[in-house]
């Protein structure tokens, strides 16, 4: 996943996080800079699971970056896990 697509996908996650008043830092990381990063939640797309060895936190992948819907649940789910 390159920075274009992270950049995509971070937007939609701040707007799925503003809609439901949850306050975080997201970033948008290309793959090869991520590995480096921890953090608490690793959001990407489905055809980077191959490719995340190394990372360290929890990681939720989504099908399609651009559908919020989808993105909402995945994303909110995760943190509902990660609140315990």
């Amino acid at each position: 996943m390159g920075f274009g697509t992270s950049l995509m996908l971070k937007m939609t996650i701040d707007d799925v996080l503003t809609e439901n008043k949850i306050r975080a830092d997201v970033n948008a990381w290309d793959l090869g800079s991520a590995k480096g990063v921890k953090g608490d939640l690793f959001v990407m797309s489905s055809d980077m699971r191959k490719n995340v060895d190394g990372m360290e936190g929890k990681m939720v992948f989504v099908n399609n970056i651009t559908d919020e819907k989808e993105v909402a649940d995945v994303v909110l789910k995760a943190i509902r896990e990660l609140k315990g």
